[in-house]
């Protein structure tokens, strides 16, 4: 597995989002609870950047119409999203956070 640095621990506060682009892909990094986790940036139901969404309890909230997705495992959580968006393993080491795109 290819790792790539993608950010310092401290460019993200929690219960916020970040965009970056890796390889063409329009990706967000997320700190929910401490945690961090890298997903797809485009919600699955329109064109909304979920960067700009609201963050909480391990989930993110569409800017555009309120659909909601699981961080940990991508999972649309309400209407009017169904279809899931994809997730990427998320490593932190020291001060840096690293993500895996296969």
């Amino acid at each position: 597995m290819n790792w790539t640095r993608i950010a310092k621990v401290a460019d993200v506060g929690d219960d916020e989002g970040m965009p970056f682009n890796l390889d063409g892909k329009e990706l967000a990094l997320f700190r929910s609870d401490g945690e961090f986790f890298a997903t797809d940036n485009v919600c699955t139901h329109q064109y909304a950047l979920l960067s700009d969404g609201y963050v909480e309890d391990g989930c993110v909230e569409c800017p555009l119409h309120q659909a909601q997705f699981d961080l940990r495992t991508g999972e649309a959580k309400c209407a009017p999203a169904t279809q899931p968006i994809r997730v990427y393993p998320i490593k932190v080491e020291e001060d840096d956070i690293y993500v895996a795109i296969e």
